[in-house]
């Protein structure tokens, strides 16, 4: 063997892949069920099988032979009868490596045994040794044992026998493997069972789990094959003629791989090509180009070899455009597992790159090629700008060489993804005109400054901690930033410049805005004005000149001069403390009402003042609060106490909102409702049935069944409404209560900010915004309106489902409608209607009682739909239920002085109405309108074999074919009882 060292370099590149793989992913994913010794090996094995008729492989005179050079020669050139060109490997110079910029770096020419047959070392004087063949270089490159190479010679002369003219792309070289070599051939039984393993492992891979035209998961032929292939799993498989696992094996790989997409002949089986196997495969083989030697270097023989994996193409269905890519990926990987210590690794991946580019401008790209185009580049990338979003940390003054490089490949890869496949820049939110340098210079930047602060503060939060001094943290990192600003400058900018006009200035704005949160955060934490907090200031003063200088000289031949970049500066506004004290006395006045919501929060309980005063305790203590604080507000001399008014509006407009949401945390509406039974069809023997015979029997006419009576005759009901429901009402009127003060709060700081302020100049330029009104609190006053709405709803709710429950929903049309009709439950209703507009002031009276109305409808819909095996309606049912729902409307439309307009009530009826209408047909024109309306909400249209189950949405309609179906559900019919029976099989009531 030659002078290298196998095992050691075999285990250094061992030893980076697994590093290379923690850093950089695959990008065609894993072959789960195969190692990387499998793809080798198997690539190998097809490599040798495509090239057999070259020469070194088989092909010419010697078949299947090592050719030998003649040893007369002094100076061990072949003479002229051995193989010439390529055959012995003697490369003076490689075009690939010259287009791709790679030195020819020659070590030790590359040679084999001598002729004579000894071990021949290095230094073993006398023995000329011969130059390697391709065939002999590419054992070695992939690491192919002798053995392993015999055993591949022979099956392909076994196989080849009388077929010399036999096409590499018609060959399935697993299945011919397995049949050639018998357990025989190899050391023991172990080592045959392995390669017999990896065979089959090859062939469920190309066949079954990647294969290149999609498969049916019951095709016979595959469940053959995984049959043969779990079987091997327990014991290696009869390979012998007269084997059925072999017949069976034999079989269902030759169907698996001759087929065709549209099941036409084809002259090509498929077994290795398809995708991401036949990338893995390929990629194993461009890998071999590497020395084992020294892994940084590409072989002399570069060539030869490449053009011969070009007859693997028709196997492995590659083509130029894919092995473009291949190569620019293996190409930058080796640059990686190598320690980036190659710059020319990654100018050859920049080179290739052209190419690539090219070729994605094509319109002939297949999908194959699209799938390997996106990993590569999404790969590349990735790896690339992971560096470039943190280059102070990855790079110095040293290696600005390789930063640069990987600048241009992250750009060139975005280009082409940008530009060329603008499918895959949509999806990965790029776009051509999107400037990256810019990006990753604001990035690092920040990464960048956060290590500096973080070394520097320990943390965030330390500027609280006793043991920190705050104020010398920020002094000492505006000298930092300062510092960051200038490394910048003079050391990365130059190689940001070739892409970017100007990258100082980017990069100082971006350090600029850090520093500025930073500060911002430091200056909320101080309460008082000390010679610290000066001191912080004059340091920050001076960091902000010394960057706007900056970015001035950097933006000088800007267009607009640098104008544009300089307005991102937030400035940092440090005059803003000489209101500091001010702004104290604020937040000390906001703290006492955040403390008066915190105390209602805990002690409130909803019980009005008095009865002329129906609103909380802790509405008239807060809104106190707040007209007390806009009036001393005013009183402060401050000159620049008219920019202070927005910031107490803000901080009092908080605290309302606060108290908001707590007059509204009173549950939800829905909690009141009751759960919808399930869907189920009348009985004809159920007890509503007997009933409804009985009273319409001739024997008893004139008899009157018992009806429910909720009070002694001659009384008047007294209303149900719970301590509950009233304590909504009075958070009702809390809620109307604040509203009004909010109005009066605006008034006094839109007054008070026009009657005084600095100057006539400041108080012109925020007239138009003081002077609006409600400016000040629109947030707090959206917030009591939704507020409002929603305790309504719930207080409604409250009232027509729990305090109201026995008469209506649980006592309306129970058992049977004529006997359980709605005039108690109405004299009920009135009486609470009454109650409730006694308890609430005049502008909660409209809201409340249309919430009322509409919970009252609610509960009306859910007896006739949802009103569970108690009820059961007849279609000359409807006519009383339309007089009840008649009823109902009018106890509204009279409630209060007209608090519910008769137009309103008859909106809110519309829905109600339509469903009491279908209360009205006949069951035959119920049963075609809910298969209409079924078929057209499910989208099957009327040719549907069997009708779906509509959801149950809730959302009542006459439309709606759920709504339809449970008006059918509750019609007491043998029609409508049979049709329910026969289409959803819905049981009989109980």
């Amino acid at each position: 063997m030659m002078g290298r060292n196998s095992s050691t370099s075999s285990a250094s590149r061992s030893d980076r892949t697994i590093d290379f793989d923690a850093e950089l992913e695959s990008p065609f994913g894993r072959l789960e069920t195969l190692r990387r010794s499998d793809l080798r090996e198997t690539a190998y094995e097809l490599f040798f099988m495509s090239c057999r008729s070259s020469p070194g492989f088989g092909g010419g005179r010697s078949a299947l032979n090592y050719y030998t050079l003649d040893g007369g020669g002094g100076d061990g050139s072949p003479t002229s009868g051995g193989p010439k060109g390529g055959t012995g490997m003697m490369v003076v110079n490689s075009r690939i490596k010259k287009a791709l910029g790679l030195k020819a770096r020659r070590p030790a020419p590359m040679r084999t045994m001598s002729q004579s047959g000894g071990n021949g070392g290095p230094n073993s004087p006398g023995k000329l040794r011969r130059p390697m063949t391709s065939a002999e270089i590419m054992r070695q490159q992939m690491r192919v044992t002798d053995p392993s190479d015999n055993r591949l010679r022979k099956t392909l002369m076994r196989t080849l026998v009388g077929q010399v003219g036999r096409r590499v792309e018609t060959i399935i070289l697993p299945l011919e493997l397995l049949r050639q070599l018998k357990p025989s051939e190899f050391n023991d039984m172990q080592e045959y069972y392995q390669w017999q393993r990896r065979q089959l492992r090859i062939l469920e891979a190309g066949l079954l789990l990647y294969p290149p035209i999609p498969l049916d998961r019951l095709n016979s032929s595959a469940l053959r094959l995984r049959e043969v292939i779990r079987s091997s799993e327990q014991k290696p498989i009869d390979t012998s003629k007269n084997s059925e696992a072999m017949r069976n094996l034999c079989n269902s790989v030759v169907a698996l791989a001759w087929r065709s997409t549209n099941g036409s002949p084809t002259e090509v089986c498929h077994w290795a090509d398809g995708y991401p196997m036949n990338v893995h495969l390929y990629s194993v083989l461009l890998q071999s180009l590497f020395d084992l030697r020294e892994e940084t270097v590409v072989l002399d023989e570069v060539d030869e070899l490449t053009e011969l994996m070009k007859k693997t193409w028709s196997t492995l269905g590659i083509n130029r455009m894919i092995h473009n890519a291949c190569f620019t990926w293996v190409l930058f990987q080796q640059y990686v597992i190598t320690g980036e210590i190659e710059p020319d690794l990654i100018c050859a991946a920049l080179a290739m790159l052209v190419e690539v580019a090219n070729d994605a401008k094509r319109s002939d790209r297949e999908p194959n090629y699209l799938k390997v185009l996106s990993s590569v580049l999404t790969a590349i990338q990735g790896w690339t700008e992971k560096r470039l979003l943190d280059y102070h940390e990855k790079f110095h003054r040293g290696t600005l060489g390789n930063m640069e490089n990987i600048l241009s490949l992250a750009l060139s890869t975005t280009r082409i993804i940008a530009e060329d496949v603008p499918s895959m820049g949509t999806v990965m939110g790029m776009t051509a005109s999107g400037n990256r340098v810019d990006y990753y210079i604001r990035s690092s930047m920040r990464n960048a400054f956060t290590k500096i602060f973080e070394n520097g503060a320990g943390s965030a939060d330390s500027m609280i901690e006793a043991e920190q001094d705050p104020s010398e943290i920020l002094i000492e990192l505006a000298k930092e930033t300062e510092e960051l600003a200038l490394v910048e400058r003079e050391t990365f900018s130059p190689v940001l410049s070739k892409w970017l006009s100007n990258p100082t200035a980017a990069a100082v704005v971006t350090i600029h805005n850090c520093y500025g949160i930073v500060l911002k955060q430091y200056l909320a934490k101080v309460t008082c004005l000390t010679n610290d907090l000066v001191r912080v200031l004059q340091s920050a003063g001076q960091l902000e000149k010394f960057l706007v200088q900056m970015v001035v000289e950097d933006s000088a031949d800007c267009e607009d001069g640098g104008k544009g970049i300089v307005r991102e500066m937030i400035p940092y506004e440090v005059d803003i403390i000489v209101v500091n004290l001010l702004k104290t006395w604020i937040d000390e006045r906001l703290r006492i009402g955040k403390e008066c919501v915190k105390r209602a929060k805990e002690t409130e309980s909803w019980i009005p003042r008095s009865k002329s005063e129906p609103y909380a305790q802790s509405a008239v203590d807060l809104m106190k609060l707040a007209k007390v604080t806009v009036d001393e507000f005013f009183e402060i001399p401050v000159g620049a106490r008219d920019d202070m008014v927005q910031d107490l509006a803000d901080g009092l407009e908080s605290i309302f909102q606060d108290y908001i949401s707590l007059v509204a945390s009173c549950g939800s509406k829905q909690t009141y409702v009751p759960a919808l039974p399930p869907l189920t069809r009348c009985s004809r023997d159920s007890t509503v049935v007997r009933l409804w015979k009985k009273a319409s029997s001739p024997c008893n006419a004139g008899v009157d069944m018992p009806k429910v009576s909720m009070n002694a005759e001659g009384h008047q009901p007294k209303p149900s409404t719970s301590r509950g429901t009233q304590r909504l009402y009075i958070r009702l009127n809390t809620l109307h209560y604040v509203l009004a003060h909010l109005h009066a709060l605006d008034k006094s700081l839109s007054f008070f900010s026009r009657g005084h302020g600095p100057s006539p100049s400041i108080r012109a330029a925020n007239s138009n915004r003081r002077l609006a009104p409600s400016y000040h609190f629109d947030l707090a006053r959206s917030s009591v309106q939704s507020a409002i709405q929603h305790v309504s709803e719930v207080a409604a709710y409250r009232l027509i489902f729990l305090d109201s429950h026995q008469s209506f929903y649980d006592g309306l049309y129970l058992g049977d409608v004529a006997d359980a009709r709605i005039c108690p439950a109405l004299r009920i209703l009135k009486q609470n209607l009454t109650l409730l507009i006694s308890m609430l002031i005049d502008r909660a009276q409209p809201v409340a009682v249309k919430e009322v109305l509409r919970a009252a409808f609610e509960a009306f819909l859910m007896v006739l739909l949802a009103g569970g095996s108690e009820r059961a309606f007849l279609r000359s049912d409807h006519q009383m239920i339309l007089e009840d729902l008649r009823s109902l409307k009018k106890a509204f439309c009279t409630c209060g002085e007209g608090l519910v307009a008769e137009e309103a009530v008859d909106s809110e009826a519309e829905v109600v109405e339509g469903i009491v209408g279908l209360m009205g047909l006949p069951t035959e024109r119920l049963i075609e309108d809910f298969s209409i309306a079924a078929c057209e909400a499910s989208g099957l249209g009327g040719a549907a074999q069997k009708l779906p189950m509509p959801p149950t949405t809730g959302r009542w309609n006459r439309t709606d074919p759920n709504t339809i179906l449970r008006v059918l559900c509750h019609r007491v019919d043998d029609t409508a009882n049979y049709f329910l029976k026969k289409t959803f099989l819905l049981p009989k009531r109980r």
